[in-house]
């Protein structure tokens, strides 16, 4: 590669190899800049790595893939070049040979569990990105500016090196492997081998399905529809709704917007989500309280945790259940994962069904009034920036939040 070239190097808990890895990175690499993503660690990581030369990004604990996405965003433009933290070994190859995205391959295995995590893996990208390749896990990678572009911001967790090599596929781009001899610290066939394996996979897993970019531009996985999975056919068709606006939703944004355009996901929102309440409860109320409800939450998902605290304080008098809500907050919270339109719509399509069941026809009325209203000041006003400007609503709304 000719291009300017950076180092990333995600790292959690690695004090006693950090020092040592960014000495060996700067010295194989004197002109490039190495970035270490430090992860929320528990020891020194942070210093040795500046002690050893490294730019340090201090973050709290989310995960590789999204330290290594904050690392990008702080990269100077041009080639970029992946490194675990533990890694012993030469990585001058990958940049030799041409090729967008080049993945080193182990020469020697050592360590490791029964292989379920490739096998899927490998499956996973043969199915999506349609090539085969032997290392879908291998975390020493280099990226040229065409591949930086197509794959970051990368997947969340350890999913990121398996839909980084799906995107350069799918983006018409050369993928190689090159066989290296290196080292690294290897798992084993202990319980903290088997769970970082179940980790992997689970975020291989997530790393395959639907992914949105939230306000600090991390890709995370979408799991709202877990509120659709758990809570009856009519919530199901609601999150399907939020879904496509997920996956497939354009600029617009508010109603006058998506009007003005016609044929958009939002305007399939509009009129699908109050005639699935119009078909669960049999009345115009319902089918008003389920629409606005719906829309009332998803104008709360701008922030993590906003929406999903909004949906518990308003659960509880209404009798809503809480189960899946408690379950997604933390991860939310930690941006781990979103909501997204599935998981937002639905949280407030339950509100509204169950609004039909607590409320008198008159309090009835009344609550879709209210929600008119927030919908109205909405469409004139943010939301977030009214509910920063409140000192209770602001503090309530930071809570939890990393």
């Amino acid at each position: 590669m000719d291009e300017p070239l950076t180092i990333l190097v995600p790292a959690r808990d690695e004090e006693a190899v950090i020092g040592t890895t960014v000495a060996r990175l700067r010295s194989a690499f004197p002109d490039a800049e190495v970035i270490v993503a430090d992860d929320g660690s528990r020891d020194r990581t942070a210093d040795v790595a500046e002690e050893a030369g490294a730019v340090v990004l201090r973050l709290p604990r989310r995960g590789k893939g999204q330290a290594l996405s904050a690392a990008e965003r702080a990269a100077p433009p041009g080639a970029l070049l992946l490194c675990d933290a533990d890694l012993s070994g030469e990585l001058g190859a990958l940049l030799n040979l041409s090729g967008d995205l080049t993945v080193a391959a182990f020469a020697q295995r050592v360590g490791g569990g029964f292989g379920l995590a490739k096998r899927v893996a490998r499956s996973l990208i043969g199915a999506l990105g349609g090539i085969e390749v032997r290392e879908p896990l291998s975390g020493q990678r280099a990226l040229s500016a065409a591949a930086r572009t197509a794959c970051f911001p990368v997947a969340a967790g350890f999913g990121c090196e398996v839909r980084m090599t799906i995107d350069a596929a799918r983006s018409g781009l050369r993928v190689r492997e090159v066989e290296l001899p290196l080292g690294h610290r290897a798992t084993g066939r202990d319980l903290g081998g088997f769970v970082h394996r179940a980790r992997q996979l689970r975020d291989t897993v997530y790393a395959c399905g639907p992914l949105g970019i939230n306000f600090h531009g991390l890709r995370l996985p979408l799991v709202g529809w877990k509120v659709g999975v758990t809570n009856g056919p009519a919530i199901a068709a609601v999150a399907a709704l939020g879904l496509v606006d997920d996956l497939w939703s354009g600029p617009e944004r508010g109603f006058r917007a998506h009007l003005r355009s016609g044929r958009t996901t939002g305007v399939l929102k509009l009129v699908g989500i109050p005639a699935i309440g119009l078909l669960a409860t049999r009345r115009v109320s319902g089918a008003l309280l389920v629409g606005l409800a719906a829309n009332a939450v998803n104008q709360l998902d701008t922030r993590p945790g906003r929406a999903l605290k909004a949906y518990l304080a308003a659960a509880v008098p209404l009798d809503a259940p809480v189960g899946v809500a408690v379950l997604l907050l933390p991860y939310d919270l930690r941006e781990m994962a979103m909501l997204g339109d599935a998981g937002s719509n639905a949280l407030g399509a339950l509100l509204g069904l169950h609004s039909v069941k607590r409320f008198t026809g008159r309090g009835q009325w009344l609550a879709i009034g209210a929600l008119a209203g927030f919908t109205i000041l909405g469409e004139r006003k943010s939301i977030g920036a009214w509910i920063e400007q409140a000192p209770v609503l602001s503090w309530l709304d930071r809570l939890g939040r990393s």
